[in-house]
C-alpha cells in the first residue's frame, strides 16, 4: 500500500501540515506556506531547524552536522528538519535556536 502524504504536527504551535514521501519536513512546511520550524541554511549544518521527534510513525535522516546533532541527541529523536524524511506521521517539538531566544527575550 502506498501512502501519498504523512501528517506532521508541531507541538509548540499546533501547526499541522502534510509531507509527501521522499521530501524533507522543512521543505514540505515551506512549500505549503506553513510556519513553526525556524529556517536556516537548509543543508544540515547550522542547527536552526533542530527538532525532536516525539511520536513517530517512522522516519529517516540525511547527513547532519555532528556539532549540531551529536549521536547521543540523535538517539533521543533529535534531528534537523531539513534532513528529516518521514516514513509515517510525526509529532515534533521545535528545539531550534530562535525558540530559545524568543522565550528568554534576548536577541
Amino acid at each position: 500500500m502506498s501512502v501519498n502524504k504523512f501528517i506532521i504536527t508541531i507541538e509548540d504551535n499546533a501547526e499541522v501540515f502534510t509531507c509527501p514521501p521522499g521530501r524533507n519536513v522543512l521543505k514540505a512546511m515551506e512549500q505549503l506556506g506553513r510556519k513553526g520550524i525556524p529556517v536556516g541554511c537548509r543543508g544540515g549544518g547550522c542547527g536552526v531547524c533542530r527538532v525532536q521527534v516525539l511520536d513517530q510513525g517512522g522516519y529517516r535522516t540525511g547527513k547532519m552536522s555532528r556539532e549540531q546533532v551529536p549521536v547521543e541527541d540523535e538517539e533521543k529523536g533529535i534531528c534537523l528538519a531539513c534532513k528529516l524524511f518521514p516514513e509515517g506521521d510525526l509529532h515534533l517539538k521545535v528545539l531550534g535556536k530562535w525558540r530559545k531566544q524568543f522565550l528568554t527575550g534576548t536577541v
